[in-house]
């Protein structure tokens, strides 16, 4: 828990610098990367968390994959937290970023369960539904269910809807379940 109250101090911080840097739209999109790459790569998150390997080689293989993509700031906070001896914390710290980020620019995140991948032609669809529905923009998080079977869970927010083929099986399922029918005999 303080680890997540840590995490957000530093993702505030580095936000309040990237303002003033003007500089926060290309550390958000830093934040992705560094995001993506160290849930992509198990060895590269278990290198960062242990406490057998030295700091300073973690900002070596931080350096080595991140410098010249990623901005001066982000660069920055590598070293910040190898000073502060929390490195661990650094995916962390990229997601709370980009949910500030979010949050500050008013777009949410709207989580699209399917049973295959959305294309792009129906994820465009979606974002028009979204922001005529909300009236907000919104980044897609597409997640694959094949136990959905067909149709797709759409959640944003604290709201969810639920067309999925799985749900209306299970809804006939109850009112099967639930019918007080007994045949004559």
């Amino acid at each position: 828990m303080k680890d997540a109250r840590a995490a957000i101090r530093y993702a505030k911080a580095i936000l309040n610098l990237a303002k003033d840097e003007k500089s926060e739209i290309a550390v958000n999109d830093d934040m992705s990367l560094i995001s993506a790459t160290i849930e992509e790569n198990r060895d590269l998150a278990v290198m960062l968390k242990s406490p057998i390997v030295k700091a300073s080689d973690k900002i070596n293989v931080l350096n080595a994959l991140f410098e010249g993509k990623v901005n001066n700031v982000t660069l920055g906070l590598f070293h910040l937290l190898r000073e502060n001896k929390r490195i661990a914390m650094l995916n962390s710290i990229a997601k709370k970023y980009t949910l500030i980020f979010d949050h500050l620019m008013h777009m949410q995140v709207a989580m699209v369960t399917t049973a295959v991948a959305l294309t792009e032609e129906v994820e465009k669809l979606v974002l028009e539904k979204i922001i005529s529905l909300t009236g907000k923009k919104a980044n897609i998080e597409n997640v694959v269910n094949p136990a959905i079977l067909g149709g797709f869970i759409l959640r944003v927010g604290d709201v969810q809807y639920d067309a999925s083929i799985s749900n209306h099986l299970n809804e006939l399922r109850r009112e099967f379940d639930n019918s007080q029918y007994v045949p004559k005999i």
